[in-house]
């Protein structure tokens, strides 16, 4: 098959998982890459600098979860997809995937058709990024720059993961817009991933702790809306 110009890392300790999601993903046109460990994941991200990275949650070394904080602490992985990978089927797990950063969350024992969908999906979602479609946010002292994944209140810079930060730009993108949760939930982390209510909660927390602004309000029942 034709190569779709998009390179894949795969890092899991378990060399038979490792095996299996290489030969289906190559065989789907990706260019793919290995790693064994949390240090080697690192290592090859940082040289190969790819379009998506799957994550095993529990690796030696470093975990998936610690993968991903540092990666996403680094402006050139902002964009990065990532998928987490692993055995522990819980909420606690999931949500800890999602916080970090992560785009979606896919259980073991791996089914290669569903990892390939989830992927394709993925991508599919990525070709509409906020910086290709729409521009910086101003609100009073509230910047939102989705070029840069950067939002700054006054003359701070606050730091948000991949997740709250497209969830603080959807609702601000229609001030006094009341979102309802499946359309937060579609939009932000598409049709294909399976999330809960409690996810999006726990995201609106977070964005207004970190911004320290209330400038989204919970509409009981319904959902929520961006309003300085």
């Amino acid at each position: 098959m034709d190569s779709k110009g998009q390179t894949i890392l795969i890092a899991d300790d378990e060399p038979d998982i490792i095996e299996i999601i290489e030969y289906n993903l190559t065989k789907e046109g990706y260019e793919v890459y290995t790693a064994n460990d949390g240090d080697d994941a690192l290592e090859k991200a940082k040289k190969v600098k790819p379009d998506l990275i799957i994550l095993d949650i529990m690796m030696p070394k470093r975990t998936g979860v610690e993968v991903c904080e540092i990666l996403r602490a680094q402006p050139g992985f902002n964009k990065t997809l990532i998928i987490f990978l692993t055995a522990l089927n819980d909420e606690s797990s999931q949500m800890k995937g999602f916080d970090t950063g992560g785009d979606d969350y896919v259980s073991k024992p791996v089914s290669p058709k569903l990892l390939i969908s989830r992927v394709n999906a993925l991508f599919r979602r990525a070709v509409k990024t906020p910086e290709e479609t729409q521009g910086i946010l101003q609100t009073g002292n509230l910047v939102i720059d989705p070029v840069r994944y950067v939002v700054i209140v006054g003359d701070r810079e606050c730091i948000l993961a991949k997740k709250e930060f497209e969830l603080l730009y959807l609702l601000a993108s229609r001030p006094g817009r009341v979102f309802l949760r499946h359309e937060i939930l579609n939009q932000v982390w598409g049709k294909d991933v399976i999330v809960g209510d409690r996810t999006i909660d726990v995201h609106i927390r977070k964005i207004r702790q970190k911004l320290e602004l209330d400038c989204i309000k919970t509409v009981k029942g319904v959902g929520y809306k961006f309003e300085i």
